[in-house]
């Protein structure tokens, strides 16, 4: 799941229970297009696929949503998309809008893996592909993130920094998460955990904390600054972070306290809103990067297979690896 980001203070969790039918928003229906794209140009002839989107305010989302929908058009079928807007209860009203479009297959990036039943009861009896968060019951195929071993690629280059320059020692360790992502939240904030054990050892239990930073800037913002000012006299902080979005909050709640040169940190996604801080901020360690604008090549052939009835890998992870000051013109240069 990379990076779920909400500047401008929209409701983010939604739980299962309290879900309620809410009027649909940003549901269009894009006919077929030319032949640019990947993978699936020229196998979705006839078919209609649903999106439901995370949430298109995102930079992160928005460029995953970008990708599926050139794939969709490049592969001749109908695209259907609807965004969520980070809400659970409008991802439900996606998957009823759905079932009365008679959609032949969904690719479901919503924002709540809580909510995923009743989002699945919602919809089609119709295969579904999940992007980065998982979907279950109704998800057929995991696509993007392989999030264990890219929390593990980040903390593993956060523990190599503290080693070279500050032999291993350290006055507190903060894993900034958003709970609510479920497994991916515990793959990968637990990957990025043992990543650093791996160099450094294992964290001792004063100095190892847990912030739910509800995967938003505004809320890294919040809960880091808190956390912050809590550890009086802290001056090396390690941070690892569930995505770009709540370490660039972090960063921000140090400058706000003049702490910014006392936190080191690595994050997950490298989307454009890191850009500037992975090559110009010190202090920002480096990504691991999920290359987001690739995400349609893994889901829409993915879904499209489904709807076949041919046979298709449980996970297809995008190919991460880690970005810093020293290697990001390679990849975005």
């Amino acid at each position: 799941m990379r990076a779920i980001r909400n500047s401008g203070g929209l409701g983010v969790l939604v739980a299962a229970a309290a879900i309620a039918v809410l009027g649909l928003t940003g549901c269009t229906t894009g006919s077929t297009g030319g032949t640019d794209g990947g993978g699936a140009t020229g196998d979705g002839a006839g078919l209609k696929i649903g999106y439901i989107s995370l949430g298109d305010s995102v930079p992160f989302v928005k460029l995953v949503s970008d990708s599926i929908r050139q794939e969709v058009e490049a592969s001749g079928a109908e695209f259907v998309f609807c965004d969520s807007q980070l809400d659970a209860a409008k991802a439900l009203a996606c998957a009823q809008t759905f079932k009365t479009q008679n959609v032949d297959g969904i690719i479901n990036f919503q924002v709540d893996e809580k909510a995923a039943e009743s989002i699945c009861a919602a919809g089609p009896d119709v295969p579904v592909v999940a992007v980065d968060i998982h979907q279950r019951p109704c998800e057929k195929v995991f696509v993007g993130a392989d999030n264990k071993t890219a929390g593990q690629i980040a903390g593993e280059a956060l523990g190599n920094y503290f080693k070279e320059n500050f032999n291993c020692e350290y006055d507190a360790f903060v894993s900034m998460e958003q709970p609510a992502a479920g497994q991916v939240n515990l793959d990968r904030t637990g990957g990025a955990v043992e990543g650093f054990e791996s160099v450094c050892g294992a964290i001792p239990a004063d100095k190892n904390r847990s912030v739910d930073g509800g995967g938003t800037i505004d809320g890294g913002l919040t809960s880091f600054g808190d956390t912050l000012t809590a550890l009086t006299g802290a001056t090396r902080i390690a941070v690892v972070s569930l995505n770009d979005d709540m370490l660039l909050g972090s960063f921000a709640a140090a400058d706000a306290q003049g702490r910014s040169e006392q936190v080191y940190g690595v994050a997950q996604g490298a989307d454009p809103s890191a850009f500037d801080d992975i090559q110009n901020n010190p202090n920002w360690i480096g990504d691991t990067a999920y290359f987001p604008e690739r995400y349609g090549e893994l889901a829409v052939p993915s879904i499209i297979a489904l709807i076949k009835g041919e046979s298709v890998p449980e996970n297809v992870f995008t190919k991460h690896v880690f970005i810093n000051a020293d290697n990001f013109a390679e990849y975005y240069g």
